[in-house]
Order: structure tokens, then C-alpha cells, then sequence
């Protein structure tokens, strides 16, 4: 029976493309929603984009739902300057025929785990944890309902990308990880130190384009651009491709490696915000509530990524 699961993004190149992989794996995965969230840009972009995604996959028959456009107690930060205006700079994708549904995504994923049975429902969330926060907050009865929070976000061998110690998804809103991390929901991180080995090289990527489908052509121009910004700075091979991680993790998990540890955010200091504190070597004695990955194969991964585009229009 396929896994079912929620998912909470900002698109973003590569959310399109985690979403893709989702879309192209209904075998394993049962997408009930897709819930967008202020993050590479803002709300009402980012919620067209994950429309557009829907619409470029074929699979218009998943509903997708606006939720928060902005973090709990901070002013949004963006990154027009990695994902271009539209957060989806590269390819031209028409405007999306499908509408958002009139029900905020906070209490779609509130009213979605409240009515299935506990723990049968897994949120996968791509982008900053606002969303997710605030229906825990609103409703603190879905902690317990929730099979596993699967996120991209954090780091700590790699440190961070936004600021020299953050990560970008937790630097948003640090104090929605915060809630997030303290839930006491299974949580599993897949940060920096695992997207930063799975590098979208020339050759991965005309693999990519070569599939003969429109998708893949489309996700080959959409990383093209996104990964000008990361080539630049990390004088590298290739980009890191973030967001897809999650979901390859849920359908391979063989492909990843790490351990269970305690994963605390700082929401004090302005000179450390957001940065993800994993006890990683087990120092302390705080509760391990976090499977944190740090190991990924890249062949793997990327072979599991272009079967599945193939699958797509």
C-alpha cells in the first residue's frame, strides 16, 4: 500500500523537482496535498509554481493549498537571488489551468491528520517549517497522529548557506523548527551534509535532458539556472540538489546513512540564528529526536531520480 503523505514546499527548482519525483512514484507514495509556503519567494508565486508543477506532471488530480506568507516572528527572507523572480526561473511553463483549492493548507494538514488514523500520514516538508509550526500550534493533537516529519533543512558539518552558521529553510523561520523539533513527532533531517554530495554534474544532467520527455527537458533547464548561484560559490563539479532528497529517502532509504541524535535550533543569537545544533557524536544528554542523515549515494540517488522522470509526460 502506498505511504501517505502531505507536502509542504516553496518552489524553487529543486521542490519542483522533489515534487516530480513524488508525482512519478504513485506505487510508493499517495500525495493527498500539496501545501505551499512563503520561503524562495514569496506565498502567492510559490503557490502558482507548485500549480505549474502539478499541471507539467499530468497528475492534475492532486489538490494543491496556500498556506502561511509569512514566518511566525520575523519578516520573510527570500532567494530571488538563487531561484530568479519567479522562483522557477529556466523553463517557460504556461500558466496553470488548475486552481488552488479555497481551504488554507495550515488547516488542510490539521483537518487531513485529525480524520485518518494515527500515524498513517507522513508531512514532507521542502521548505521552512511555518506551516507545520503553526497547525502544531493550533492543533497540538496532530503531534501524535503524525507518522514522520521527513525534511530538508539544517546542517552542521556543512554549517550553513544563507549565513555563515544557517541553513536556509530553518533561517526563514527558526522558531517554527523550533516547535517543529521539540513535537516529539519522528523527525528525520536530510541538511546540507547530505544534499551537498549529490551534485546535478553536466553529465547528470544531460542524462536528464536526454530522457525525451518534456519534464525532463524542463527539469534539466530549471536546475541549469538554479545551479549558476551554487557553481559560483562552491567551485564545484556541480550543484547541490536539496529538496528531491526527501523523497528519494522515502523511496530508498538504502541510498542514505546516519544516526539518531538531539537536533536544537538557536533562536537567540543574531549572530548564530537558525543554526541547527546536532549532537551528532553523542556528547550530551539530550533526547535523540532527530534521525539525522549525513551519507548519501549520489550514483544512486541520481539513478533513482532519472527513472522516475522518465515515467512523466
Amino acid at each position: 500500500m502506498p505511504r501517505k503523505i502531505i507536502i509542504d514546499t516553496d518552489p524553487g527548482q529543486d521542490d519542483a523537482v522533489a515534487i516530480l519525483l513524488a508525482l512519478a512514484s504513485p506505487a510508493e507514495l499517495d500525495i493527498l496535498g500539496i501545501v505551499a509556503v512563503a520561503g524562495n519567494v514569496g506565498l502567492e508565486r510559490n503557490a502558482n509554481n507548485a500549480l505549474k508543477v502539478v499541471e507539467l506532471s499530468g497528475r492534475t488530480d492532486i489538490p494543491v493549498y496556500a498556506g502561511c506568507s509569512r514566518p511566525m516572528r520575523r519578516k520573510l527572507v527570500t532567494a530571488e537571488h538563487v531561484h530568479g523572480v519567479t522562483g522557477l526561473d529556466g523553463p517557460t511553463l504556461p500558466e496553470p489551468q488548475i486552481a488552488l483549492q479555497p481551504q488554507h493548507g495550515v488547516d488542510f494538514i490539521i483537518d487531513t491528520l485529525m480524520a485518518a488514523e494515527p500515524g498513517t500520514i507522513t508531512l514532507c516538508t521542502l521548505g521552512p517549517l511555518t506551516n507545520i509550526a503553526m497547525a502544531l500550534v493550533k492543533e497540538p493533537h496532530i503531534a501524535s497522529r503524525i507518522a514522520e516529519i521527513v525534511m530538508m533543512g539544517g546542517a552542521y558539518f556543512e554549517v550553513g548557506n544563507i549565513t555563515p552558521t544557517a541553513e536556509f529553510n530553518i533561517y526563514v523561520d527558526p522558531e517554527a523548527a523550533d516547535i517543529v523539533m521539540r513535537c516529539d513527532a519522528p523527525l528525520t533531517m536530510l541538511p546540507l551534509d547530505v544534499t551537498h554530495q549529490v551534485l546535478t554534474t553536466s553529465e547528470r544532467l544531460a542524462a536528464i535532458a536526454g530522457l525525451g520527455n518534456h519534464t525532463g527537458i524542463s527539469v534539466a533547464q530549471m536546475l541549469e539556472f538554479s545551479e549558476r548561484f551554487d557553481l559560483a560559490k562552491y567551485d564545484a563539479k556541480g550543484a547541490p540538489l536539496h529538496d528531491p532528497t526527501v523523497i528519494a529517502w522515502l523511496l530508498e532509504p538504502e541510498l542514505f546513512s546516519g544516526r539518531q541524535c538531539n537536533v536544537t535550533i538557536e533562536t537567540a543569537s543574531e549572530l548564530t540564528m537558525g543554526m541547527t545544533v546536532a549532537d551528532y557524536w553523542l556528547i550530551t544528554d539530550r533526547p535523540r529526536n532527530v534521525n539525522f542523515l549525513r551519507a548519501a549515494d549520489a550514483d544512486g540517488f541520481y539513478r533513482l531520480l532519472t527513472e522516475r522522470l522518465a515515467r512523466l509526460p
